[in-house]
């Protein structure tokens, strides 16, 4: 059995026996475990009442979190015309049409965020194979397929995050970093939770919002009372 080390007995001894925690509780304790040489995100693990194999149960949404995520989001778009120059001026780290589309078929995927205009998706969806995989494809519904790239740059170097229930019906979404005040990463958690709870199926039966845990890139997962989430 591998030795644990100085700093997860340390993590241990603070949280203790499980129990289910306050936002504020959680946060705050998370905020109390042993330091890291970096910034460690904060990240909430919603546990959906959906069945994720039928089509009419899906979650898939986006939230602007109010505080941003921490992170230095790398933005592309795919436009021509009067779009380039608008999305140069939002802030996109790169613009372009069929350069950029030949850079994404030798396997250039390093970048965070693509956005596409509407007329430009018929080219693009050929590197679907390339783009679908890492989440990268653009969809009208994160809407990341639009005309009014502008807004939808300045968006996504903003915070604006994507939600999407996985195979197993769970959520999991950075909202922050620990080095966030408590008010900031308490914010973004409950703007979240809103946001995916409005994203109910109608064909979902009983409790929608199951369970959530809130953790750190190297720390503990803590169960969250969803009651203090509102």
């Amino acid at each position: 059995m591998a030795k644990r080390s100085k700093r997860m007995r340390k993590i241990e001894e603070l949280v203790g026996a499980p129990r289910v925690y306050r936002l504020v509780e959680a946060i705050d304790l998370l905020k109390r475990c042993p330091p890291t040489r970096f910034d460690q995100s904060v990240t909430v693990s919603l546990r959906l009442g959906i069945d994720p194999k039928k089509s009419d149960q899906q979650v898939r949404g986006t939230v602007l979190l109010p505080h941003g995520t921490g992170r230095s989001v790398k933005v592309v778009v795919i436009a021509k015309g009067d779009k380039v120059k608008e999305a140069l001026a939002a802030g996109a780290d790169f613009v372009g049409s069929d350069d950029i589309m030949a850079k994404i078929q030798e396997g250039w995927t390093a970048f965070d965020v693509l956005i596409a205009v509407p007329e430009m998706m018929r080219d693009l969806g050929k590197l679907a194979k390339i783009l679908g995989p890492r989440g990268l494809m653009p969809t009208p519904k994160a809407g990341t397929v639009t005309q009014d790239v502008g807004r939808a740059v300045l968006e996504s170097k903003k915070g604006k995050v994507e939600f999407k229930a996985d195979k197993a019906a769970n959520v999991n979404v950075p909202v922050g970093k620990i080095s966030f005040d408590m008010n900031s990463l308490e914010e973004n958690v409950k703007v979240l939770v809103q946001a995916v709870s409005r994203w109910k199926p109608a064909t979902a039966k009983g409790v929608f919002l199951r369970a959530l845990h809130l953790g750190l890139t190297m720390g503990p997962g803590l169960r969250v009372d969803l009651q203090s989430c509102g």
